[in-house]
């Protein structure tokens, strides 16, 4: 069991639990990624968009060669070689995780980035020039995918736990100071 320790190093075994909470995180999420990706390809090709609330969210499948807005599209390859950098950091970050917060925050971040990786290389035209399968039609913002999301959620737990640790040690400098001593002089009996 991992204890919540300030002052101690983890021992190896702890450290190792921890890692492997990252690559279980990151495993499941790139293979729920991957399965809704299949499955978009599967029932939305043929339909289009596929309204659920109105014109603000839909279902829609589109091949990115970019990022968010299809920004990068003409360099693909340069997007795999950063998200492949990308997952590696991810990959060190995690040996030196702390906490099952932060394993769990890096695995989502790194089970997303891997999920959107593996389309680099999958989908095609493949070979590292693959486009990112994306199918959530957010108005007529962008589309993304579950990849997307799960990055997101790495990301915003990483800043709860970032802002909770800072927040605590902010905590554990304010001193309350004594109560003051009265200065009035009594008056003898």
């Amino acid at each position: 069991m991992i204890t919540k320790s300030t002052s101690t190093a983890l021992t190896g075994a702890q450290r190792v639990s921890l890692f492997s909470l990252t690559v279980t995180v990151a495993a499941l999420t790139a293979l729920v990624d991957q399965a809704t990706k299949a499955t978009a390809i599967m029932e939305l090709a043929p339909r289009g968009r596929v309204p659920l609330l109105g014109d603000l969210f839909g279902l829609q499948l589109a091949f990115n060669p970019g990022t968010v807005m299809s920004l990068g599209a003409d360099s693909t390859w340069v997007l795999t070689t950063v998200s492949a950098i990308a997952c590696a950091a991810l990959l060190i970050g995690a040996t030196r995780a702390r906490s099952k917060g932060w394993s769990t925050a890096i695995g989502f971040v790194l089970g997303g980035a891997s999920g959107n990786l593996l389309d680099r290389f999958l989908a095609p035209p493949g070979g590292g020039n693959g486009h990112v399968i994306d199918f959530f039609a957010y108005g007529n913002l962008f589309i993304g995918n579950l990849a997307d999301i799960f990055i997101g959620v790495g990301f915003g737990l990483g800043v709860l736990l970032y802002v909770r640790k800072h927040s605590t040690r902010r905590d554990r400098r304010v001193r309350v100071l004594p109560e003051p001593v009265s200065t009035a002089v009594r008056e003898p009996r």
